[in-house]
């Protein structure tokens, strides 16, 4: 924009005065496709390595000092067949996140009832296998860390009652609740909030 708003002038001045003028709306345009953002500012996690990727960010509302966080998230939408959920990988987000930012890991509890379509990314591949035509399950192992890491992962029992899920076809660690519904009403007296992501 300045080089081309600057090219009548540039016309009227002599070529010697004109130089620092090209110079600086050259250095513009650089400055304006060096900056750094995007899937490059996310890295590894301190809990998470492999998922959960995280940006530093400028934090202008504090996190208490002894904050405990017990979070819940819901999701009905799955993955692509043979993708990773990305509402699973915010599970790990969530995590590392905090840890990075200095909450203690012992201080965070996070839960996940799943409903919808979404109760097919947390069946074993021969279940998954059957209702996504041959695609193999992409989030086995992010199901594994996030139950290693104490994370809660339940499956609405209506959910599964529609798509012919039986216990025995979900993953390790993930249970199964009577209904989203009732999951959400047992984790709430629990006293885990509702992330709204």
């Amino acid at each position: 924009m300045l080089l081309r708003t600057s090219l009548p002038l540039l016309k009227s001045m002599k070529l010697a005065a004109a130089k620092p003028l090209l110079i600086l709306g050259c250095g513009f345009a650089l400055l304006s496709t060096t900056a750094v953002a995007g899937p490059e500012a996310f890295q590894p996690g301190p809990v998470f390595k492999a998922f959960g990727h995280i940006a530093k960010v400028d934090n202008q509302l504090p996190i208490p000092k002894q904050m405990k966080f017990k979070v819940v998230f819901d999701t009905s939408n799955a993955a692509k067949p043979g993708e990773v959920n990305r509402h699973l990988d915010s599970l790990a987000r969530f995590i590392n996140m905090h840890v990075a930012a200095g909450v203690k890991r012992e201080d965070i509890e996070v839960a996940l009832v799943v409903h919808g379509k979404a109760a097919t990314d947390l069946v074993n591949n021969p279940k998954y296998v059957e209702i996504n035509k041959g695609a193999v399950n992409g989030n086995l192992p992010l199901v594994k860390a996030l139950t290693e890491q104490g994370v809660q992962l339940y499956v609405c029992g209506q959910t599964a009652a529609y798509f012919d899920i039986q216990n025995s076809d979900l993953l390790p660690g993930v249970k199964m609740a009577l209904s989203a519904m009732t999951a959400h009403a047992i984790l709430a007296q629990q006293g885990y909030s509702l992330n709204p992501f």
